[in-house]
Formats: C-alpha cells, sequence, structure tokens
C-alpha cells in the first residue's frame, strides 16, 4: 500500500502537464536524437514522482524526487539547447523552461516536508 497519492500533488499534476507541452512542441522536430530526449525525460518527472510515491518508505520516495528532479534540470538543458540551436523559439520555450524551474522548486520543497534530510544535516543540526 502506498504512503502518498501521487494523483493528489500538484507537483504530478504540473509535471504531467508540463509533460504532454513538450511532447506537443517536439512533435515536428526532425533531430530525432533531442525529440527522443526531451520527450524520455519529461515523461521521467511525473513518472518518478508517481513511483516514488507507491514505494513502501519516505525514503524511497525522497529518491524519486531526487531522479525527477534531475529530470526536469535535463529537460531545462535541452529547451536552452533547443533555443540556441534554432529549434525553438524563445516564445515557445521560455514560458516551459519556467515552468520547469517551478516544478523543480515544487519537488524540493515536498523533498524537505517528507524528511530525512541526511547525514550532513543532522550532524548540523547538533551544532546549531
Amino acid at each position: 500500500m502506498s504512503l502518498h497519492q501521487f494523483e493528489e500533488l500538484e507537483v504530478w499534476k504540473r509535471g504531467s502537464r508540463l509533460a504532454v507541452s513538450i511532447l506537443e512542441l517536439v512533435d515536428g522536430i526532425k533531430l530525432y536524437a533531442l525529440r527522443d530526449q526531451m520527450a524520455r525525460c519529461c515523461i521521467s518527472v511525473p513518472s518518478n514522482i508517481a513511483e516514488g510515491a507507491e514505494r513502501e518508505s519516505d525514503r524511497e520516495f525522497r529518491r524519486f524526487l531526487a531522479i525527477a528532479k534531475g529530470s526536469a534540470g535535463e529537460l531545462r538543458t535541452q529547451l536552452y539547447i533547443g533555443v540556441r540551436a534554432g529549434i525553438f523559439s524563445p516564445e515557445a520555450a521560455n514560458p516551459l523552461i519556467q515552468e520547469a524551474k517551478e516544478i523543480s522548486s515544487m519537488i524540493e520543497g515536498l523533498r524537505k516536508r517528507i524528511g530525512g534530510s541526511g547525514i550532513i544535516n543532522s550532524l548540523l543540526s547538533l551544532f546549531f
């Protein structure tokens, strides 16, 4: 039984909407490598949130959230590259980049809320 209902998480909902927007954006591009990689990482964001939520522990959920956050960063990088290469217009990419940044922040907030901040933070708490 899962500890979290991922369908109720706003970050999962926004990640899913972003994935659809990205898939629509890349649908027509001819550079297969970029299209394929962007499709994979945009799908990875909400998928890892869901997979982590369905795991049996907060520790595993946090790990999958970290993977999702990494995929959001990867997606931003690919959008930046696509703009610089002239594949995407800044007008099309910038709102998606901003949404990916906000989703990354939301993921980090959820990770902190879940707890288990790690040994370094535990050691720091002894001194501060």
